[in-house]
């Protein structure tokens, strides 16, 4: 392929991986997925759990089936990564057109952004108690007027922000590095903390045998199956992002076994270790503090001692690793996309981080029915359509065949009308639009509190949903278009 910059949809962060550039093999892939699983925000997602309610089997059961529902789009995505060597938003291109791709690629940046910013947010947390511990005191400091949240935790988020900010400069390789050597670390460090909450709770048998609210008499008896459902919806939508722009790193493979391999062993079966592990230890947390201590941060402030300040050391080191890899690569190169000949793969790491600040992340983080519900189930509502209409094109449509050359061609196949195909517009707009009433309804907008069923009944299941919607509509959309002689899958609405 012989492609410049003057096209204005190419530049080198964004051109296919050379035979040179794939070098990941299946324990890099699954190195990489344990690095990202071994995270603060996986063991809040399991810890979440326990504060609504779950019991320690029914919340890691929620968790793997999640996981092994994800683990499908982000195979069938992740196989255009590893075949042609295109990222997730060149990829777009083909369903959405040159132009539209923007629509996707920018949805999924603006939501990498959130869990950028709740990372650091996470980060700068285990910074500031880190040095609270050593100063032997709290540093919280006086509430900063408009923001909600205290001087040295705003002056704590900043540093951990600007310290980031380096391995930008780094690249993915660099990011490949950090992880691989990272997380049999991190494995260690969660067996320790498991160890400490079984010493203080007596041992496993009262762990596993406390009463889950959904048990008979409980606060939610009778409501299990009506409320798993939605659980399992959010479960799956936390790696709603990945499954999107898994071809941000399968592009690097070896071989599409490298690929598949790596991502079987690397995601199911560690997110449901590191689940057993959140489950364990929150649950001893409700014996020994009387309450869940959901937020591993806060549980060290509990704990104390010389162990703490290992814990954080680990935990800021964590939130480094799983926060570049899983929500800065991707948004990075889904900026560049809207402007591959000014926004490098460097710049969009700077726009992402910049955003992340601006969202104020603590905000979604003040409990576990915002962090699951309104967080998690609300943007799965948004790229849930995405990922369905991404997998009818390449698998359905196209029987995984693409013309690379075509997506950085203005003029090419994936022009559309003027660039936009209408037909994977329509498409997302069907998948978004039932579970609208419902995120309204559960993130508590006044307008919306009057609203039910069947208005919000979708919300509940809204990855699923959307993707279902989206890909249905695109396919058949897709499908009118061929049959009008064109020979070729195209919108159904192309001029």
């Amino acid at each position: 392929m012989n492609q410049t910059s003057d096209n204005g949809l190419w530049n080198p962060d964004l051109a296919p991986t050379t035979p040179a550039q794939r070098t990941w093999r299946a324990w890099h892939f699954a190195a990489l997925w344990l690095g990202m699983v071994i995270a603060v925000p996986g063991y809040m997602l399991a810890g979440g759990l326990i504060d609504q309610g779950l019991s320690a089997g029914q919340a890691v059961g929620a968790v793997l089936l999640g996981n092994l529902v994800v683990l499908a789009p982000m195979l069938l995505i992740g196989h255009a990564g590893a075949r042609w060597g295109v990222p997730y938003a060149v990829l777009a291109r083909a369903a959405f057109g040159w132009r539209g791709a923007r629509l996707p690629a920018l949805a999924r940046a603006v939501v990498a952004c959130g869990w950028y910013g709740i990372q650091t947010w996470i980060g700068g947390g285990a910074l500031l108690t880190l040095l609270g511990v050593m100063a032997g005191r709290s540093l919280v400091g006086p509430m900063v007027p408009g923001l909600g949240i205290g001087v040295g935790q705003l002056l704590a988020f900043a540093a951990f922000w600007a310290m980031q900010l380096l391995f930008v400069t780094k690249g993915l390789e660099a990011v490949r590095k950090l992880e691989t050597w990272t997380a049999p670390v991190k494995v260690v460090v969660c067996g320790l903390l498991v160890w400490w909450a079984l010493s203080k709770a007596g041992g496993l048998g009262p762990i596993l045998h406390a009463p889950s609210a959904y048990d008979p008499g409980g606060a939610k008896a009778g409501r299990f199956w009506r409320d798993f459902g939605p659980i399992v919806t959010a479960m799956s939508g936390y790696w709603g992002t990945l499954a999107l722009n898994i071809p941000d790193f399968t592009r690097f493979a070896r071989s599409q076994k490298d690929q598949i391999v790596g991502q079987v062993a690397g995601l199911p079966g560690p997110m449901a270790l590191m689940a057993t592990l959140s489950v364990i230890t929150t649950s001893a947390t409700v014996l020994i503090f009387g309450k869940a201590i959901w937020d591993p941060v806060a549980l060290a402030g509990n704990i104390g001692g010389l162990g703490v300040l290992v814990g954080l050391l680990i935990i800021s080191l964590d939130t480094v690793s799983c926060n570049i890899a899983a929500n800065l690569v991707g948004p990075a190169y889904d900026f560049s996309t809207l402007w591959p000949s000014r926004i490098s793969y460097r710049t969009g790491g700077y726009i992402t981080a910049a955003l992340g600040a601006l969202i104020m992340p603590w905000k979604l983080l003040e409990s576990t029915q915002g962090y699951i519900f309104v967080w998690l189930t609300g943007y799965g509502a948004l790229l849930g359509p995405v990922a369905g209409i991404l997998i009818a094109d390449y698998w359905l449509l196209r029987g995984t065949q693409l013309d690379v050359d075509a997506l950085y061609d203005r003029t090419g196949r994936y022009t559309y009308a003027k660039g936009w195909n209408p037909a994977a517009v329509a498409a997302f707009a069907i998948g978004v639009a039932p579970s609208l009433p419902g995120f309204l309804k559960t993130a508590g907008l006044p307008a919306a509190a009057g609203l039910g069923a069947p208005w919000t009944g979708l919300y509940d299941y809204a990855w699923f949903a959307g993707a279902g919607l989206a890909a249905g509509a695109y396919w058949a959309a897709m499908r009118v278009g061929e049959r009008r002689g064109s020979g070729r899958p195209v919108a159904a609405f192309e001029p």
